[in-house]
């Protein structure tokens, strides 16, 4: 048996989760876990370089540093919590902090900062990071890594499975049993829905969908959305904010046909979680599936999980599938990416590979990830 520490801040930079988990064999079990806030400073720091923001080199290095003392402190603050001696951890999986990721361009990278070696050394605990380039070396797009752990935790012989986490982007898992394993990102998950409430209300995210209640889904708008290429690109495929902003939504509003429209704000964050939900159940009936004598099972993670408008579409879009959350099969639905971290950066330690060719793209199977020693 041996202990690991997970970290992810994903999309939404809602903060770090931060779990303790035990391993043994590649089994995981979660022993406990801590949100760990970021200051709003920080986070918009950060989404101005996100949106493509001038910046600079001297910004851009402050960040790493800056995050690498936040995961940091996450780290401490669930060592604090958990009564746990650094010393019995046997490393962290830190995922760090997407700033860009482009994995469709001629000179195709992906840009995950925090750095490692601060956590390493104010924590004492050997620090794996950097989990997303060795896939992309290979002709890979560094993304979802997630599908191994998925694989891990949920496969069965018995039924389907699609593992859909709802972050700032959503992705999907597929696992049909005897088959490879297939996932990508289907799009916008949260991220466009808690941009537009911030805008308005400042407020990071709409809490059980309660402003969207408040407006009508615009028909047209939401064709409009629809038409976003990447929607129709063939897997392996993904994607961020780079792509689902608020300027890439302001060129549909600006349309003259949607103007017309005089949509409130209310309205426009109904049409964005309407978009969220068909956009993502459109990919799982893309995948031509059909329940056989047991339903097949949408098992939902992530932030978007806790929202009773998204998962009650995705019910109605989905009549033959068993739509339910991870929780439902054992599995925290906040924790799921922190946990694959942490899952992953114990693959590395015993020099085992992380990803999955099927989902990424890449020609091979490969060790992810670097080693950040702590002394």
């Amino acid at each position: 048996m041996e202990k690991y520490i997970g970290l992810m801040s994903g999309t939404s930079m809602d903060g770090v989760d931060a779990v303790l988990v035990e391993i043994d064999n590649n089994n995981i079990q979660l022993l406990s876990s801590h949100p760990f806030a970021m200051g709003n400073n920080l986070k918009q720091s950060l989404l101005d370089i996100c949106l493509g923001q001038p910046t600079n080199l001297q910004t851009l290095g402050e960040l790493d540093h800056r995050l690498g003392h936040l995961f940091a402190d996450a780290v401490l603050a669930l060592l604090e919590k958990t009564k746990t001696k650094a010393a019995d951890i046997t490393a962290i999986g830190s995922h760090g902090q997407t700033v860009f990721h482009s994995p469709h361009t001629e000179y195709a990278f992906t840009m995950q900062i925090g750095d490692a070696n601060i956590i390493a050394a104010k924590t004492g605990i050997t620090t794996v990071a950097d989990f997303r380039r060795k896939d992309m070396a290979f002709g890979g797009q560094g993304a979802p890594l997630v599908p191994a752990f998925h694989q891990q935790l949920f496969s069965s012989n018995q039924c389907t499975r699609v593992i859909l986490n709802i972050g700032g982007i959503a992705n999907i898992t597929v696992l049909e049993p005897n088959k490879a394993v297939t996932g990508f990102d289907t799009g916008p998950g949260n991220m466009l829905m808690d941009a537009w409430i911030n805008l308005h209300q400042h407020k990071s995210y709409d809490d059980n969908g309660n402003w969207a209640r408040l407006g009508n889904v615009s028909t047209a708008l939401l064709t409009r959305l629809l038409s976003e290429p990447y929607l129709a690109q063939p897997a392996p495929k993904s994607t961020g904010r780079e792509l689902f902003n608020l300027p890439w939504l302001e060129q549909y509003l600006t349309e003259p046909a949607i103007v017309e429209l005089q949509l409130s704000a209310c309205d426009i964050q109904a049409t964005l979680t309407e978009y969220s939900a068909q956009t993502i159940a459109n990919e799982v009936i893309k995948t031509g599936l059909t329940p056989a004598i047991t339903p097949n099972e949408l098992l939902v993670c992530g932030g978007g999980a806790h929202n009773p408008i998204l998962m009650q579409r995705l019910s109605e879009l989905l009549p033959s599938w068993q739509v339910m959350t991870t929780a439902d099969r054992g599995v925290d639905i906040d924790n799921m990416e922190a946990m694959a971290f942490a899952w992953l950066a114990y693959r590395t330690m015993h020099h085992q590979s992380g990803n999955l060719p099927e989902v990424t793209g890449a020609s091979r199977l490969a060790q992810l990830g670097a080693i950040y020693p702590a002394d």
